[in-house]
């Protein structure tokens, strides 16, 4: 660089500080493009831009859930003057933390929340790339994971100005209530004021649609292509939409990524549930009102300590999940047959290979050990079991077959299931992808675990499951790719996919996602067999996790 003499140095300086000052007035004069305005119909919201996306954090779709709104059905949102910021996160939902020792609860980052537990939780992220009500773009919303009792809609993994850039869409994602808070069933406790509080976690998911409905047009988006879909608990909520009359019109395509929830918790479950929870909060049965005074922190304390009772004694921990109340949700999702609510929805239906894998930390497991896991679930089919998924992967680790096993028993068995349901209703297609790709984390230990696809769904490649990589950027392209066009057509098939027909109960083809990407008719049909002739193992509650 050549500096000024000291002769013309003075000039030098008068230029700079010039510049300066145009530099300055030209950035108060973007200020209005570092925050813009959207006028929503409860009044103007700021928000802020990032590379070109503009992002609304913490946007309320519902009034703060405490005292006499608990367990209530959600309550809209006062009117407001003047501009209201959302530049963040509202309070997460209140939920036992996660216990972040494991490694993998670290490798997803799902459970990560930037802000503190809280009653005023029912609000909306959302990341758009064009702020103009005739611009029409698909609108994406994703629900989180964590089952029916974890996560946010603020958790890193959520994040989806990424997806916003990849998709030319809007992204959306969903806080509402969790555990106790969303489905604790008091009909029977509580009379007719408390009838659907057993489903008001699901119903809060309802009303933030119906905010899309009325809102999303100012943001760029079209309220009539909106996608619902998401990953575990997030895929239960979705195939828990599927049935619930006040949903239908508010979204157009749906997405379940290993959650295919069959059956929702019965009424008898859930009110047995409640009692417990009501009989260690000393709350006499006259005055379960007393239940909306207690503090947050001593309901979420109670349910925590019954959880980890149960666990003590070796028993599945007595789950909140969306109660068959006959009002909200008055079947369940997909049993007996596909609900005929959502007859022209189309779907996409997935699992990932070694789903199981994130719950089982026995990674230097024996041969002899996986014969006795065999024995555990097959009994005198062991051998049986062993030479199907022996024969099948030769050089896999003890621990990723047995994963592999449990997979497609508590996965896969609801999945082909749900799939086969849509397929066989005749209404709006349904496709089904496998995700084969193992994670690279610790050595490729985990295989292509549970959550795998989530972060690459919303074309976020930094995640420490899959980490940054010419693999990991092409798998995300290529996933990205299926929730970007089957939010914009209904149709998943793109430039970046092999042919992909949807799925039928004849040839059950599916999406391989893999490296090398192709379809396959029926994949695992041998491994489904067998574990529809051996009985299924009992789980209490609902289904998803």
């Amino acid at each position: 660089m050549n500096y000024p003499s000291h002769a013309n140095r003075r000039h030098f300086l008068g230029m700079s500080f010039a510049a300066g000052a145009l530099m300055g007035a030209a950035g108060i004069a973007r200020g209005a493009e570092i925050f813009p305005v959207v006028d929503t119909a409860q009044g103007k919201l700021r928000g802020m831009m990032s590379g070109g996306i503009a992002v609304f954090k913490g946007v309320r779709y519902g009034a703060p859930t405490g005292g006499r709104n608990r367990f209530m059905p959600p309550q809209p949102v006062a009117k407001w003057a003047g501009i209201r910021d959302a530049l963040h996160y509202s309070d997460a939902p209140p939920q036992v933390p996660a216990d972040r020792r494991f490694a993998y609860a670290d490798l997803i980052m799902m459970d990560l929340q930037p802000s503190g537990p809280g009653e005023d939780n029912l609000s909306i992220n959302l990341w758009t790339p064009a702020l103009s009500a005739t611009a029409k773009k698909p609108v994406i919303v994703v629900l989180h994971g964590g089952g029916f009792y974890g996560g946010s809609g603020n958790s890193t993994g959520m994040d989806g100005e990424q997806m916003a850039r990849f998709s030319d869409s809007v992204v959306i994602s969903v806080t509402h209530r969790l555990g106790a808070f969303g489905f604790l069933h008091l009909a029977e406790a509580g009379g007719a004021d408390f009838a659907s509080s057993g489903s008001v976690g699901m119903q809060d998911i309802v009303a933030a649609l119906g905010w899309v409905k009325e809102n999303v047009a100012e943001f760029g988006g079209d309220p009539s292509r909106v996608l619902v879909f998401g990953q575990s608990g997030g895929g239960a909520k979705t195939s828990t939409l599927m049935a619930m009359p006040a949903a239908k019109g508010l979204f157009h395509r749906a997405g379940v990524m290993s959650g295919s929830a069959l059956r929702m918790m019965p009424a008898e479950m859930a009110t047995a549930n409640a009692a417990r929870l009501i009989k260690a909060l000393e709350v006499g049965p006259k005055n379960i009102r007393k239940l909306q005074e207690i503090p947050f922190q001593t309901l979420l304390e109670t349910q925590a300590k019954l959880e980890a009772a149960d666990r003590a004694r070796g028993e599945a921990p007595g789950a909140f999940a969306p109660v068959i109340d006959g009002i909200a949700l008055p079947r369940h999702p997909f049993d007996p047959d596909a609900p005929e609510v959502s007859r022209d929805v189309p779907m996409i239906i997935s699992t990932a290979l070694d789903e199981r894998a994130y719950r089982m930390m026995n990674f230097g497991m024996t041969e002899d050990q996986l014969t006795a896991f065999a024995k555990e679930r097959a009994g005198d089919r062991a051998a049986d079991l062993l030479a199907l998924y022996r024969g099948e992967d030769p050089k896999a680790k003890p621990f990723l077959l047995a994963a592999r096993m449990d997979s497609d028993r508590y996965y896969r068995v609801g999945a082909f299931t749900q799939a086969e349901l849509k397929a066989k209703q005749g209404g709006a297609p349904v496709w089904s992808y496998l995700w084969t790709w193992p994670s690279p984390a610790f050595g490729g230990r985990y295989g292509a675990v549970h959550g795998i696809d989530v972060a690459p769904s919303l074309h976020n490649i930094r995640g420490a499951l899959n980490g940054p990589s010419a693999d990991s950027l092409q798998m995300a392209d290529r996933i990205a790719s299926v929730w970007a066009n089957f939010a914009a057509t209904g149709n998943p098939n793109n430039a970046r996919l092999p042919e992909w027909p949807a799925y039928d109960t004849t040839r059950r083809a599916t999406l391989i996602l893999d490296t090398e990407m192709r379809v396959e008719s029926d994949p695992r049909g041998k491994h489904r067999e067998f574990w529809k002739s051996i009985p299924a193992a009992p789980r209490r509650g609902a289904e998803a996790e």
